[in-house]
């Protein structure tokens, strides 16, 4: 029979480190769940690097090779996580990142060590 170690016997010292808050963790969440997706990776790596820092929706489907109603779809996840931005233009939507979101995820996430796995 086997015992199970018990707080105040075996176990290692307590992390000294508070717990996240569970807002923050879910804020956190909302954010990679969105970017759990290798096409919304892909818009939001090109809306960033859009020269003006917008994007209308009627040149996404042909860079991307997806059809419209997948890319509405990626495009609401992303909106409703606030990575990035929804703007009416006439006939058209407009799509730009907030760069503050994806700060807070970079900064969760810290610096790169330079040996990343497959990017």
């Amino acid at each position: 029979m086997t015992t199970l170690a018990t707080a105040s016997t075996d176990c290692c010292a307590a992390a000294s480190t508070p717990l996240m808050p569970a807002d923050r963790a879910v804020c956190l969440a909302e954010i990679f769940k969105a970017l759990g997706d290798p096409t919304r990776v892909r818009l939001v790596g090109y809306l960033a690097s859009a020269q003006g820092g917008t994007v209308c929706a009627c040149h996404l489907p042909d860079e991307l090779g997806i059809s419209q109603p997948t890319l509405s779809h990626h495009l609401k996840r992303l909106v409703s996580a606030g990575i990035i931005t929804r703007e009416q233009r006439g006939r058209w939507a407009h799509y730009a990142v907030v760069p503050e979101v994806l700060d807070v995820a970079r900064a969760f996430l810290g610096t790169t060590t330079g040996d990343a796995r497959c990017c």
